[in-house]
């Protein structure tokens, strides 16, 4: 995602591109988005008419026509003939999609997005290992438990120890049988794993803590209770974001 130079006196900054993109179409979408998530172009406002886009981007119309379809397609704009094209409220964005929820993110400094993308998982994963206790095989319990002991001995190597975490995570939702609910916890993952704000402090001690988290959600399902898989799983997503998050935000975003 590009950074742009912000408008000075009323009128819009042109894009700062080190490099005149390949597809210009998806540069100057990704740039409106970012623009429109800032508040550059505020809820209601038009957006500028085409002719001065393709003057502040040096793009064709077909280009703009098409990265306004696409900001329309994401619910950032609404077009009207005869009437140009409005910014519609956050309201109305569509947070699953990547641009947009990478651009949230970036303005969120308050974390309050991430809050809620965690409180999502949180209520998606404890319910799947809910159904993981009743429904997993001894071969999906095996999986399970492999991925956790080799956890212990990778508590040094955060960025591997991460690699399993997703892959224990991700077994317990395989064995949920829910699909539904798997895909929409990892669309929302992918967005996010590699951001600097999400993934916070990764030191040894916490990858430790971490492990225990998964240690007890295993063991629960294991031993076939869905209550106590349901209730390991909920703790350990939550007390593993209070301490990636720091001092930062609001914890009680977090109470249920």
């Amino acid at each position: 995602m590009t950074t742009a130079q912000r408008p000075t006196a009323g009128e819009p900054a042109a894009p700062g591109w080190a490099r005149r993109p390949a597809n210009l179409a998806r540069a100057v979408t990704a740039e409106l988005v970012q623009r429109i998530v800032r508040g550059d172009y505020a809820p209601g406002s038009a957006l500028p008419p085409e002719p001065a886009l393709c003057d502040l981007f040096s793009v064709s119309r077909t280009v703009v026509r098409e990265a306004v379809k696409v900001l329309q397609e994401k619910g950032l704009v609404q077009i009207r003939q005869g009437s140009g094209t409005t910014v519609l409220p956050s309201t109305s964005w569509n947070m699953l999609d990547e641009l947009v929820l990478g651009a949230v993110i970036d303005e969120d400094e308050a974390l309050a997005v991430l809050d809620d993308l965690v409180v999502t998982r949180r209520l998606l994963e404890a319910d799947m290992a809910h159904a993981a206790a009743r429904a997993a095989g001894s071969d999906a319990v095996a999986r399970m438990r492999e991925l956790v002991d080799r956890m212990d001995e990778l508590v040094g190597d955060p960025e591997v120890y991460h690699e399993h975490d997703r892959a224990f995570h991700d077994a317990v939702m395989r064995a949920s049988g829910n699909r539904i609910a798997r895909a929409v916890v990892r669309s929302l993952e992918s967005q996010v794993v590699n951001t600097a704000s999400y993934m916070g402090r990764t030191e040894r001690a916490l990858c430790e803590a971490s492990n225990r988290g998964h240690r007890a959600v295993c063991e629960r399902i294991a031993a076939g209770d869905a209550e106590g898989a349901a209730a390991a799983m909920f703790a350990h997503i939550t007390d593993a974001w209070l301490v990636r998050r720091g001092e930062q935000g609001d914890p009680d975003r977090l109470a249920r």
